[in-house]
């Protein structure tokens, strides 16, 4: 092909050239000359470049008309913004496209047809050249047009891709951003059309998009074109991959969440355009996962390429082709929001009360916001929106971005944490609600409502004004303590943020929080739902095994990926895993729990912890809890995990659990594993030198060990006058555990309640020299900076 004036193929063009193909092309340019080798898939095509554009308005003299019209617009007008931003676009419409640019677009279109064949069809897609920059991103303020074949018709969508730089919400966009209308340009990029509407395809971050944790890629996705993920018309499926475990050869999914992906975009077939539309899901496509297992691992690696080439973290579109079953990198750009976050300040929002729910979805966020309901439909209706209330609507385009930025909160029925209302959310940094399913018929103009992401992956809105408050610290050159401050956390949903903290591990993750939040179901019943009595929930757990071969693949699968996500968070530091430790009236509350546990007259002393895992009546249920954590170490490579079991009454009892844990698969020692036990029954500290022998560490559980010392029932409050963890005989049994570690040279630590309560209980255990506390994370920072004080005291005093 002769030199080109205004085309420029993949191929010659790199991440420097900004200014002459604007960011998205120079991104895929790079990507393809200097990525392709190490294995990511760009599809090849071309750009025409920022100087054809100012072509087609030198020839239509179009400049002068359109400053007439954006010259001191007020772009928060919505109906100026509306009629100017249409007659802006009909201007450079009316122009056409000058014949000298239309030859060299087609001379390049054959070239690529040369390359892939005659059934080629390419996506035709904008780029700014002020568009992808480190300080804005410039994402879905100009139009696409997908599966474009036919000259003619490639010519129709260039010209109007370049009126597209004109869309109401790209003028509002450049207005708030500072940049200047005429000093932004606007490059076309055509490419080969990955057909993803016969497959799927979404976005993935190079970290974790609301903590801004960055030792993970999280992928999204969904069936069919990705218009759908990133507007936000679906609930995808979401998976996180782990880099450091991914890098040293350990190829599994950290964590897997199942969308709804209740439609998909696909393409119809017009006279000289095509256009797509969105058809319902199949009920076994919605039940199944969009990627393999193999395809996201493929993907985690090709973000780690990308983000390593760039030196910062990204943010990626994918597409799979249903044709050839390969999977393309079709965008990469900086990723703005999470990756500008300051780690060394703290902020935390706490709801101080509670109310209904009225709908829920995934958090985008971790802040809280009250304000009255507005419902928007269409469009049409967002002159009726008022700054400072709840935007509640179906999905969000960038149409609406003028309205959002004045909103207190956003609640939509659909999408993902990668889509359009997520992605403005987290620019304006104020928390949103997607994928309720149902926020638009649950809530009315006007209400009162308080919207809450502060309490996970789960966002909430509750009915009412609810009372919060917002705590902020900075641990900016905080020193850490001789004594490891470590924190106590049971869900997987706060792990990435919590691990923010200052901190030196995990010292108390409870198993029991993920199989009652992620699993539900008794682990007897997810092995044999027939013995459930009770018809619905012996279907509830039918329904639930839907997509797994087994409810042993499902119980492993679910375990292992919850404790794996909190050892991945802190990722290589300890993680000390307690087994299960329910009550048998907890594990009954577990659907179909009933039919497998016995009624006790005080569970709380009864048939718990390790006298559980050495019974013939829960063998199966330890054996499963084995395998989810053999998997997490050996097979997902997070040895930094160690085991714990609780309450263990009797030396014969932990050699009896040791022996089945080996049976399993984790012998003590193996692969580095250490176990610890609990010491929360006296037994534990009279019998402390035999139960060092077998053990690697005591962690004290000052809770029941209060209890059992004191012989105060700490579920009654009939008697909470006698229940102190300062009683002088609890601090003594403390004293004797600790010195008894000491003695035979294994871990100390405590994981009670006493020392985030109780500031003068934690001065003295550093005062007895114990290893470790395990903290609640809202009194980590100030118990922090309290042990430091005692051990500078101490240092002065000796």
């Amino acid at each position: 092909m002769p030199a080109s004036r205004y085309i420029r193929f993949f191929s010659e063009i790199g991440i420097g050239d900004v200014p002459l193909v604007g960011g998205k092309n120079a991104s895929l340019g790079e990507m393809y000359r200097h990525l392709s080798a190490r294995g990511v898939r760009v599809p090849n095509g071309f750009a025409i470049t920022a100087d054809a554009y100012r072509l087609v308005l030198d020839r239509a003299q179009a400049w002068e008309p359109l400053h007439r019209l954006l010259d001191g617009m007020d772009a928060d007008d919505v109906a100026s913004l509306a009629r100017c931003g249409r007659q802006a676009r009909d201007i450079i419409s009316a122009a056409g496209l000058p014949e000298e640019l239309s030859r060299e677009i087609i001379a390049a279109y054959r070239q690529l047809i040369d390359e892939y064949g005659d059934t080629l069809s390419l996506a035709v897609r904008s780029s700014a050249t002020a568009e992808d920059l480190p300080d804005a991103s410039f994402a879905g303020q100009q139009e696409t047009w997908l599966n474009i074949s036919g000259e003619q018709a490639l010519l129709d969508a260039c010209r109007d891709c370049f009126a597209s730089l004109f869309t109401d919400r790209a003028i509002h966009y450049r207005v708030d951003k500072g940049f200047d209308h005429f000093r932004v340009a606007l490059s076309i990029g055509v490419m080969k059309m990955v057909r993803s509407d016969l497959a799927s395809s979404g976005v993935m971050f190079t970290l974790d998009t609301e903590s801004g944790f960055r030792d993970v890629v999280f992928i999204t996705g969904s069936w069919g074109l990705g218009e759908n993920v990133v507007q936000g018309a679906v609930d995808p499926d979401e998976f996180y991959v782990h880099k450091p475990t991914w890098q040293a050869g350990h190829r599994a999914v950290l964590r897997r969440t199942l969308g709804s992906k209740a439609v998909r975009m696909v393409y119809v077939a017009g006279s000289s355009r095509r256009t797509t539309r969105n058809i319902p899901t199949p009920r076994a496509d919605r039940e199944r996962f969009c990627l393999s297992d193999d395809d996201v691992l493929e993907l985690a690696g090709h973000a780690m390429v990308i983000e390593q080439h760039y030196g910062r973290p990204m943010d990626i579109e994918w597409a799979k082709d249903g044709l050839d079953g390969r999977l393309y990198i079709v965008q990469a750009r900086p990723e703005t929001v999470a990756s500008r976050r300051q780690p060394t300040l703290v902020r935390s929002f706490v709801l101080d009360d509670t109310g209904p729910v009225l709908t829920s979805g995934r958090a985008v966020g971790d802040s809280i916001a009250c304000g009255n309901v507005r419902i928007i439909r269409d469009v049409a209706h967002l002159a009726a929106f008022r700054p400072g209330e709840i935007l509640v609507a179906d999905i969000t385009t960038p149409d609406w971005e003028p309205v959002m930025k004045t909103a207190s909160a956003i609640v939509t029925n659909r999408g993902g944490r990668t889509c359009h209302a997520a992605i403005i959310a987290r620019e304006l940094g104020i928390p949103a609600v997607v994928g309720t399913g149902d926020a638009t018929s649950r809530m009315s103009d006007g209400i009162p409502v308080t919207v809450s992401c502060a309490e996970g992956e789960t966002g909430r809105v509750y009915a009412g004004t609810l009372t919060f408050h917002v705590t902020q610290d900075t641990v900016q050159d905080l020193p850490r303590p001789k004594t490891a401050i470590m924190v106590n956390l049971g869900n997987p949903d706060l792990a990435f943020r919590t691990a923010q903290l200052p901190n030196d591990g995990v010292g108390l993750a409870r198993m029991e929080f993920i199989i009652s939040e992620s699993i539900r179901a008794h682990p007897l019943a997810l092995l044999d739902p027939e013995r459930v009595t009770n018809a619905h929930q012996r279907q509830t757990i039918l329904r639930m095994l839907r997509g797994y071969a087994s409810g042993e693949q499902f119980f492993i699968q679910r375990l292992s990926e919850g404790i794996a996500t909190i050892a991945a968070a802190f990722w290589p530091k300890p993680v000390v895993v307690r087994m299960s430790d329910f009550k048998t009236n907890e594990y009954a509350s577990l659907i179909g729990g009933t039919d497998f546990e016995p009624v006790e007259a005080n569970p709380m002393l009864g048939f718990r912890g390790a006298s559980r895992y050495a019974h013939p009546a829960y063998a199966e249920g330890f054996r499963l809890e084995c395998l989810a954590m053999r998997r997490v170490r050996d097979e997902m490579g997070l040895t930094n995990v160690i085991l714990m079991l609780p309450f263990v009454r009797r030396v014969a009892e932990a050699d009896q659990v040791l022996a089945r844990m080996a049976e399993f698969g984790l012998r003590r020692g193996g692969n580095g594993l250490q176990v610890y036990a609990m010491c929360e029954i006296p037994n534990n500290v009279i019998l402390i030198d035999q139960f060092a022998s077998r053990f690697d560490g005591f962690s004290i559980g000052s809770n029941d060990l209060t209890q059992l010392t004191l012989g105060v029932d700490r579920d009654s409050e009939v008697v909470a006058f006698d229940y102190d963890e300062r009683d002088d005989g609890m601090m003594e049994m403390i004293r004797l555990a600790v010195s008894g570690c000491q003695r035979n040279g294994i871990h100390s630590g405590i994981c009670g309640q006493a020392p985030s309560d109780f500031p003068e209980m934690a001065a003295f255990l550093v005062g007895l020299g114990i290893e470790s506390i395990s903290l609640n994370p809202d009194s980590v920072l100030a118990t922090t900076r309290h042990v430091l004080e005692v051990e500078r005291r101490l240092a002065t005093a000796g």
